[in-house]
C-alpha cells in the first residue's frame, strides 16, 4: 500500500502511480476519514494498515522527524509543490532501487530524495 501525503492530493499523482503500482494507493486523510490528520498523528495511523510505504514531499515535517517503524516505510522527496507531479517517476525509480523493491524490505526503512 502507498499511502500519499496530503500534499499530494492533485488526483493526477495516485492515478499516475496506479499505471504502474500494482497494490492500493491512498491519500494519508483517507485512513482518518472527515478529520484533519496533524503530522504527529501521521505514524499510528500508518500503523492501522499492513505495510504502507508513506511518501511526501513534506522534507521540513517529516525528513528525521517521523520515527522508524518496522511497521512501515517513509519515502521523503525534497520537492517544492509546484514539481509534486513528478513524484510518480521519483517514486518508481526508489522503488526499483536494491532494498527497497519489495515491502518486506522497506519495512522500517527511511529514505530521502
Amino acid at each position: 500500500m502507498i499511502v500519499l501525503d496530503e500534499q499530494l492530493r492533485d488526483p493526477r499523482i495516485p492515478r499516475a502511480v496506479t499505471q504502474w503500482y500494482k497494490g492500493t494507493v491512498i491519500s494519508v486523510e483517507m485512513l482518518r476519514p472527515q478529520t484533519r490528520v496533524f503530522d504527529d498523528a501521521v505514524p499510528t495511523l500508518l500503523r492501522r494498515v499492513r505495510q504502507p510505504t508513506f511518501v511526501t514531499i513534506n522534507y521540513k515535517d517529516f525528513w528525521k522527524k517521523i520515527p522508524a517503524s518496522r511497521d512501515y516505510c517513509v519515502i521523503c522527496f525534497k520537492l517544492p509543490g509546484e514539481r509534486s507531479l513528478e513524484v510518480s517517476e521519483l517514486l518508481r525509480w526508489v522503488l526499483s532501487l536494491p532494498g527497497l523493491r519489495t515491502k518486506r524490505e522497506r519495512m522500517g526503512r527511511s529514505s530521502r530524495s
